[in-house]
């Protein structure tokens, strides 16, 4: 069975979507449970995965038999095995968060697709993960990519629709430099295997095509990571999707496209080229620094919850990007730890937001006075992952800040590691924003305003309370237990500054 693990991974779930379609038709209950089992047992799976690396080390499959570089392959690395379970984990706990948000926000007719599309995204996304083939990295990333247009506009607000086309627009011409990229890559080397591609490049550095072959991949990932200034998509896409949605393209596709992008740079181009013959660290690590104070700055300026959390988004992806900037093992373990923190933190605040939607039906910070007298647990859930956002330790925000700053100091630049703690400081800004609304504002129906919290609202159902309370536990015990977790990030970075 676990030989054939990583095609499992992808074709199950395919049948699984197909099976929701089919028996969606015939009574939409079917689809939940069955969206449910299917990513269950891809996260068994992942983690199966990763101990199987971690004690036998990389995993070969070849499709059909076909080796490499004819065929196409699966590989699994300490890399991508450290992403994968990160990328399931967080897809569970959307799934199991889904079900009620989902009958709120979306209208019935249109629940069926919606499990159909979700389940596509996440097939999308693991592919992305797992494949050792360049040209099929962007198949998966087109189908998770229209997956996520289609999801964004199943919302019953207007406004959706034109998020999901402004995310279409940006999201083509960034599926087209990623596409132009790799079509130049088969132009100078003749093979679209990323090990193969690693091994021959070298000879074509001095190349015009092999340099516009970095400079359409890097744009094209920048802005699916939406790293700053080409974040124009994400707020709009990430504030007007329904809320289980936003939670889903905020942490597993954001970190996928991460993780492609710190694929295609180390494993195919190598630090060779992009710190030796090309030196692009210095403009990485600049744009990184003004991301992680722009969006930051911008977060602080927000009025509403889930617009605020959106902005954060684009200062938290320079933390990662930084930690490409520096490309040295301390700050990349940090970067690697914060693609972890992040999806964890962030699904959490995300889910807050959601609740807090589900019961009152804004997330507009003037109508979330008081609310923490209402909803215990869902505003403590938000001041612990905010907690770890910060880096307040002993969170995973403070652990991973820590390495990048290390990093940071290591390698000579002082000034950068100011900025990561001037992020940290402003973090605290958008952060203190809710806390101050939901614990310390009257809430608004003793003043007479007209937006009262109805005396009904209360903690929402419990499996929306379930996977967000265990996600903001998970920012304390990953912080506290960050050496084991250093046993898979360590080989993982290693493996990546080693080339392929």
């Amino acid at each position: 069975m676990i030989e054939h693990l990583p095609v499992l991974l992808v074709t199950v779930p395919i049948v699984a979507a197909l099976l929701i379609l089919l028996l969606g038709w015939h009574d939409s209950r079917f689809c939940y449970p069955l969206t449910l089992a299917t990513i269950l047992f891809q996260f068994a799976g992942g983690i199966a995965l990763l101990i199987e690396v971690m004690r036998e080390g990389t995993i070969h499959y070849y499709l059909g038999g076909w080796a490499p570089p004819l065929g196409i392959e699966f590989v699994i690395d300490t890399f991508n095995g450290y992403i994968l379970p990160i990328v399931l984990l967080l897809a569970l706990a959307t799934a199991v968060y889904a079900r009620r948000s989902v009958e709120k926000e979306i209208k019935p007719e249109k629940i069926v697709s919606f499990y159909v599309l979700f389940q596509l995204l996440v097939t999308g996304l693991v592919g992305m993960t797992i494949t050792g083939d360049i040209f099929n990295l962007y198949v998966f990333l087109e189908i998770s990519s229209i997956a996520a247009y289609t999801l964004i506009a199943s919302s019953r607000k207007p406004r959706a629709y034109v998020a999901a086309l402004n995310y279409l627009v940006l999201g083509s011409i960034a599926g087209g430099f990623v596409l132009l990229g790799i079509g130049n890559l088969y132009v100078a080397t003749g093979t679209l295997n990323m090990a193969d591609l690693a091994r021959l490049l070298p000879a074509s550095y001095g190349l015009a095509t092999v340099h516009t072959a970095f400079l359409l991949l890097v744009i094209g990932f920048s802005i699916k990571v939406a790293l700053f200034p080409l974040h124009l998509w994400l707020p709009d896409a990430y504030t007007e999707a329904p809320s289980a949605v936003t939670v889903l393209i905020s942490t597993v596709m954001a970190k996928v496209s991460v993780y492609a992008m710190f694929r295609v740079i180390f494993s195919v181009f190598t630090t060779a080229y992009f710190v030796e013959t090309v030196p692009v660290t210095e403009l990485i690590l600049f744009i990184a620094a003004v991301a992680i104070v722009a969006g930051a700055v911008l977060a602080i300026a927000q009025e509403d919850l889930k617009r605020m959390l959106a902005y954060s988004s684009v200062s938290q992806v320079g933390y990662i990007v930084f930690a490409l900037g520096v490309a040295n093992q301390i700050a990349l373990e940090g970067g690697l730890l914060h693609i972890l923190g992040h999806a964890v933190m962030k699904g959490c605040l995300f889910m807050v937001a959601g609740v807090i939607i589900y019961r009152l039906g804004t997330s507009s910070f003037s109508d979330l006075k008081g609310v923490a007298a209402t909803m215990p647990v869902t505003c403590a859930a938000f001041a612990l992952a905010g907690a770890s956002m910060i880096g307040v330790p002993p969170t995973i925000g403070f652990a991973s800040k820590y390495y990048l700053v290390l990093g940071a100091l290591e390698a000579g630049h002082w000034v950068y590691a100011a900025v990561l703690l001037a992020g940290s400081l402003l973090a605290v800004g958008y952060i203190w924003r809710f806390i101050e609304v939901a614990y310390f504002s009257a809430s608004s129906h003793h003043e007479g305003g007209d937006h009262h919290p109805a005396p009904g609202v209360r903690e929402a159902p419990l499996s929306m309370l379930v996977p967000m309370v265990i996600l903001s536990i998970l920012c304390l015990v990953l912080g506290i237990f960050v050496d084991p977790l250093m046993k898979i990030v360590a080989p993982a970075v290693s493996l990546l500054l080693g080339g392929a």
